[in-house]
């Protein structure tokens, strides 16, 4: 039961100190992003979406009826309270006269009402499977409870297993590596808040339902909550990663080997188109048809420019320019920004002759 009143003066006590951080925090999260310009999503992230969208889709998928077990109540519209015979037969009927290995199984394990309650708690494979459980209503359920662990923990490892595949540094770059602990704390969160839902559920509470629309199928109902979570984590952690690859959000700032490294790779690339740019300009001017070319191709472009300044639109278009122009503001910025340069220029001579002296 949650005490309001605690969590009110909680809030009351701690909001105060927490609203500010968490608002200064929300603000350099956002100006981070404002200040690196959006890019395309890197190829190695995308594949990673892609891993992530097949989990997230067969999470959805395991939530249909069609991939989860009978409900053998649901199925036959029977009461929690129903003859076992009874129950049977109109499943067999319901399967064309045969039961399943597994039917069958059950049929020998409903021998009181604790065993059909666990049944709607662990679900039909947990019942059959057990070999060295009992259903007696003193200490039975601790049985099935260690034995349902592995059918627990299954689909968390799994999920898990996804999220560290789609998550790999080395396989899809440093844009997934960077939310690997947070995708595996959420999947473990998952894993272990199931758990607790599990082993913290009464099953003893459908003793008392009469009908059949009075009864908690608690592990129907939770296969459904574990794939929405699995499927829920699964979006969520798509969308943070996509939002951070392209800097829409949560942008990383480069270390300070990363802009090193960076500026060195781009001035080497500027250094080479300038060499390259150099050789280029040393072979056109060597041949002489083609520097006779160079030298026909800006003469043209002169008198071609020459011709286009001397029409009418474009005298008129330069001078309504001109007008918009204010030259006094102009004036003031040019001789404010030399003022700047001779008051540094005169404090460095200032300063240079002091230690001269």
């Amino acid at each position: 039961m949650v005490n309001w009143s605690l969590v009110k003066s909680l809030l009351f006590t701690l909001g105060p100190l927490l609203l500010p951080k968490a608002i200064a925090f929300i603000r350099s999260i956002r100006a981070s992003s404002h200040r690196a310009s959006v890019r395309p999503c890197p190829r190695g992230t995308t594949r990673a979406l892609n891993i992530l969208f097949i989990a997230g889709l067969v999470a959805l998928l395991s939530t249909f009826p069609y991939f989860q077990p009978e409900n053998i109540f649901l199925a036959t519209t029977s009461r929690l309270q129903i003859p076992t015979d009874v129950l049977f037969t109109r499943l067999a009927a319901l399967q064309h006269g045969a039961l399943t290995s597994t039917d069958e199984a059950l049929k020998n394990k409903f021998v009181n009402l604790e065993s059909r309650l666990l049944y709607l708690k662990y679900g039909p494979q947990v019942l059959a499977s057990c070999s060295f459980c009992h259903a007696d209503e003193n200490s039975g359920e601790t049985s099935y409870q260690l034995y349902a662990l592995p059918s627990l923990a299954a689909p968390h490892l799994v999920h898990l297993t996804a999220l560290g595949l789609a998550t790999s540094g080395l396989l899809f770059g440093a844009e997934a590596a960077r939310w690997r602990t947070p995708a595996a704390i959420a999947a473990l969160g998952l894993a272990l808040a199931e758990l607790w839902l599990t082993l913290a559920f009464d099953h003893r509470g459908n003793a008392r339902a009469t009908r059949l629309a009075g009864l908690d199928c608690f592990h129907w109902r939770m296969c459904v909550w574990r794939g929405v979570g699995m499927a829920a984590v699964d979006a969520v952690c798509g969308w943070v990663m996509w939002l951070a690859a392209t800097n829409r959000l949560l942008v990383q700032p480069a270390t300070v080997e990363e802009q090193v490294e960076n500026s060195v790779r781009g001035l080497a690339t500027a250094q080479a188109k300038l060499a390259a740019q150099g050789w280029i300009r040393n072979a056109v001017f060597r041949d002489r048809a083609l520097r006779e070319q160079v030298e026909r191709y800006w003469t043209e472009e002169g008198r071609v420019m020459a011709e286009v300044q001397e029409e009418k639109e474009v005298v008129d278009g330069m001078r309504e320019a001109l007008q918009k122009i204010n030259v006094e503001m102009l004036e003031q910025q040019a001789k404010s920004t030399a003022e700047k340069i001779l008051g540094s220029e005169g404090q460095f001579s200032s300063t240079a002759s002091g230690l001269g002296g």
